[in-house]
């Protein structure tokens, strides 16, 4: 993959313009998901993501913020793509025995 730089410091761009944290793997819309999921502040994402440093995280939230419709809306995106997904897969055989045993409802 070719990635892009950009004025944040610590961000680049792959070839689908996806927003990646350089010298990771990480997309910044993962790192915000964490934000959103289990509002994380940025001493609790380095916690849990110590190969981010700290100065990667904020510059990735400050990449957020600053493209917050764009990312929001990919996010969104994804979502309402593994729910398709999801419902097309329809229920898991592990599921449909839990659920004949009674352990789910």
């Amino acid at each position: 993959m070719v990635l892009a730089s950009t004025e944040y410091k610590h961000i680049q761009l792959g070839d689908r313009q996806v927003p990646y944290i350089a010298g990771t793997t990480m997309k910044v819309v993962e790192l915000v998901t964490s934000v959103k999921a289990y509002g994380w502040s940025p001493e609790e994402l380095h916690a849990n993501y110590p190969h981010v440093s700290r100065s990667k995280i904020h510059s990735a939230l400050a990449y957020y913020w600053d493209h917050k419709e764009e990312l929001d809306a990919d996010m969104e995106r994804r979502f309402q793509y593994v729910e398709k997904l999801r419902r097309e897969a329809g229920e898991s055989p592990l599921a449909k025995k839990l659920r004949e045993k009674g352990y789910l409802k």
